[in-house]
């Protein structure tokens, strides 16, 4: 079984920073990539940022220059350090890992259970 865990989501007001953080355990062989997805009320899940196991990056158009996003593979770790937040940028954030292969080499996805980041204008 694998589990992500996240932490890192708040209050802020407009401008200010927030630095999310992902962890991935259980049994765990590798994971191909790990991304940050959001959900704002009445809106579908959108890709903020993801990361594949050899640091390539993907950027939504809105948040690029503002976020980024960094691993830790030793440490099944995925981080989104989010500036210049804006009241728009306001949603439930959710770690995704892709294409986990768990030490039975199973392949699956996982995902978080959401954190909320609120912005303030």
């Amino acid at each position: 079984q694998v589990q992500l865990v996240e932490s890192g989501g708040g209050l802020v007001q407009a401008g200010g920073s927030l630095r999310l953080s992902c962890a991935a355990s259980g049994s765990i062989f590798s994971i191909n990539a790990m991304g940050w997805y959001r959900q704002a009320p009445g809106k579908q899940r959108e890709l903020v940022a993801l990361i594949t196991s050899g640091g390539s990056t993907n950027y939504e158009d809105s948040v690029k220059g503002r976020f980024t996003i960094s691993r830790d593979n030793a440490k099944n770790t995925v981080y989104l350090q989010m500036n210049s937040l804006k009241p728009e940028d306001t949603a439930v954030y959710y770690c995704n890992a892709d294409k986990v292969v768990t030490t039975t080499f199973h392949e699956y996805d996982y995902w978080g259970q959401g954190t909320q980041v609120t912005v303030s204008s």
